[in-house]
Parts: C-alpha cells; sequence; structure tokens
C-alpha cells in the first residue's frame, strides 16, 4: 500500500489502494480477497460474556482480487498502483476501495500499561485471505492484514479566538470578582505551545489564593451508552494570588502531549498502528449530513481555568473557574511539492512460519465475514 493514513477531507476521503502479490502454485485452485473493514470496539476480548461481544462491524465491503474479474490493466487506479505493478510483475494485481463519507476517523482509548487485550477503539483493517469463496471459514494461516487509519486535518481557516468571562458575588462583598480569558487563536496543532490571556479584576473583599490551570481533553463513545472520559492531559499550577482589590494581567502557557500521558489509561488517542508512534486524538469535526450517533468516539479539548478563594482554612476555600473550548488537529500537509515517488509505502508479508508449512498457534478458523450490526450496505 502507498500509505497507511487515509485522509476524511470535508468534500471526499481518500480511496484504499494497494497490491497484492500472488503466487498462483500455492494457492491450490483457491481465490485472493481482500476487505476493507471499520469495527468499533467497547470493550477487550475477555469483556465478551454469554456470546454479547463489545464490537460493533460499522462496515464491510469485500474485492476478488484473484482470480481478477476483470482485466488485470483495467484495474490500475492510481499511478503508485501502476509502479508497483511493473516493479513486482505479473503475479501482483491491484485493489481499491472507496471510503464511506460517513465512517467515523479512527480513535483509541489507551490502555494502561498492565492491560491486556485491545483497546476501546475505532479501527480499520485491511485484510487479505485465499479461500474457495468469500463465506468460507479461513484459517489464519491463509490471511494477512494490515491496520490502517482514518484521520482529519486542520481546516485552512481559522475562527475567532476564544474568549469567555464570567463575574462572581460573594455574599459578604458588595463587589463582585471579575474573570476573563482569552486564547491567542482557536485552532492549534499537535505540539504547539497554548498561550491563555488570564485578566482578573478582583473587586470583592476576598483572596485569590492560587490559580490553576488546564488543558482538559472530553472522549465521548457515542455508539453505545454515550459515556463521557474527561482527562487532564496538561496543568499549570501557577502559584499566583490576588488579593482584594488588585488586578492580575498575565499569560500562562500550556503544552498537551501524548509524550507526558503514555501511562494513563483512558486517554484517547488518533488510532494507533502497530510498532508505530501516535498522538493525543485530534478534535473531532462532524461533517454535514453525518450523524453524530455513529461517529463512535468525540474528542473535544478545552482549557479550564480555576481560582481557588481563601478563607483563612482550607476548608472554607471555595473555586470559581470557566471552560475556553478550542481545537487540537493536525495541519494539513503541503502536497504541492509532493509526488506519489515519495509516497512510503507500506508492506505487510504473510509470516515465514506459514510459508514454511508450519502449522501453530494460528492454525484456527474465523469467519471473515462475520461481525455485528452493519451501519453500511456490505458490498459483495
Amino acid at each position: 500500500m502507498g500509505k497507511r493514513d487515509f485522509v476524511d477531507r470535508e468534500d471526499s476521503v481518500d480511496p484504499v489502494d494497494g497490491v497484492i502479490l500472488i503466487d498462483p502454485e500455492a494457492l491450490a485452485g483457491r481465490k485472493v480477497f481482500v476487505t476493507l473493514s471499520c469495527t468499533f470496539r467497547y470493550g477487550r476480548d475477555d469483556m465478551d460474556v454469554m456470546g454479547i461481544a463489545f464490537r460493533r462491524e460499522l462496515y464491510l465491503s469485500t474485492r476478488q482480487v484473484y482470480p481478477p474479474l476483470q482485466d488485470r490493466d483495467k484495474g490500475v487506479h492510481t499511478k503508485v498502483q501502476a509502479k508497483l505493478l511493473r516493479k513486482l510483475g505479473n503475479n501482483a494485481y491491484p485493489f481499491f476501495f472507496e471510503f464511506p463519507d460517513n465512517l467515523p476517523c479512527s480513535v483509541a482509548l489507551q490502555p494502561a500499561p498492565s492491560d491486556v487485550g485491545k483497546q476501546c477503539a475505532v479501527e480499520f483493517e485491511i485484510k487479505a485471505f485465499s479461500a474457495e469463496s468469500q463465506d468460507a471459514k479461513v484459517r489464519k494461516r491463509s490471511t494477512v492484514k494490515l491496520m490502517i487509519r482514518k484521520v482529519q486535518f486542520a481546516p485552512e481557516t481559522q475562527g475567532p479566538p476564544p474568549s469567555v468571562e464570567t463575574t462572581k458575588d460573594f455574599v459578604m462583598s458588595d463587589k463582585p470578582l471579575h474573570i476573563k480569558a482569552t486564547l491567542d487563536k482557536e485552532l492549534y496543532y499537535h505540539g504547539e505551545t497554548i498561550h491563555v490571556n488570564v485578566s482578573i479584576t478582583n473587586n470583592s473583599n476576598k483572596n485569590v489564593k492560587n490559580i490553576i490551570l488546564s488543558v482538559d481533553q472530553v472522549a465521548t463513545v457515542v455508539l453505545y451508552s454515550n459515556d463521557t472520559y474527561t482527562k487532564c492531559v496538561d496543568l499549570e499550577d501557577s502559584g499566583d494570588s490576588v488579593s482584594a482589590g488588585a488586578t492580575l494581567q498575565k499569560v500562562y502557557k500550556l503544552l498537551p502531549l501524548l509524550a507526558n500521558n503514555r501511562e494513563r489509561r483512558g486517554i484517547a488517542l488518533d488510532g494507533k498502528l502497530k510498532h508505530e508512534d501516535t498522538n493525543l486524538a485530534s478534535t473531532s469535526i462532524v461533517k454535514e449530513g453525518v450523524l453524530r450517533e455513529v461517529l463512535g468516539i468525540m474528542v473535544s479539548y478545552k482549557v479550564m481555568v480555576k481560582l481557588i478563594i481563601g478563607g483563612s482554612m482550607i476548608v472554607f476555600c471555595s473555586e470559581v473557574g470557566l471552560e475556553v473550548p478550542f481545537k487540537l488537529m493536525h495541519p494539513k500537509p503541503d502536497t504541492g511539492t509532493r509526488t506519489e515517488l515519495e509516497e512510503e509505502l507500506v508492506f505487510q508479508e504473510f509470516k515465514r512460519s506459514y510459508l514454511k508449512g508450519i502449522i501453530g498457534d494460528d492454525d484456527e478458523e474465523e469467519g471473515n465475514v462475520s461481525g455485528g450490526d452493519d451501519m453500511a450496505p456490505k458490498e459483495k
């Protein structure tokens, strides 16, 4: 395949294209099929009880690659495929899938270091297998799988810088406390510092004992129970104070990074590929006409500004806070000078033990088209 990440654009989604290299003699008359699947997993494999699986197959499409259903040359859809076919020879065959526009993007909730099995996630997979028919039972040693991701890039235009303010009245004070927080822009790229301009006018007779700022990631599982998980991904405990009758104007800096949250269960990630790094999940953008309920896991971000208002003892302290929403995404890559020759090709091979005919733990059957309730029609 030419790449592992496929972009969900405003008006379309990148197609999935690749090439299968086969050995006709080893097939012994069997056919070769390729499937593109999207699965939402709400629980680990060991949580499946009484035949009820904590997963749902959102989409499944199958193509017969060999014997080809049309002339081999007419099956070439992209320049990358054409170059691979010339390089790999006559036993290479192309495949091509159009992504439905209403499928969710890849998101995975990070497991704890002690967790085993698959995590809660929206996953996309390409699987090639050989069998007598596409509905036949398939041995694992006759399949090869490749995980891919569906991602969104940031829009090209910025919205207005978000700003939130609030006024707090106190029972024993004639005048209120006013706080305003403003970000320098609405949309930030992964790895970019967030500047938060905090303005406090304390006309009350209360003292602000501390100012705490955080970046909160909010992940909502919308497909099953609408559970919401809020995780702090960066924290700034400033220690700043504002006495009664005083003011404060200060810019704070926050930097949410996965590198600082790798051990924390439940952090939403931009999918996860085997043996490859990823990052915090990007903000979910709901496209027009797409139901929010089918998007699997929705992710959003906000800056929290919390003021600790004190009495003489901690038990008499109160809090004043506000939330400033913003977007965290990847920039749209500059493809103006990039050619398809420069695309990083990704290969996935059958295990050597399979090629040698060694049968081990993987020698078990699995249904290549089994799954839960589909939310999109299956293609034959």
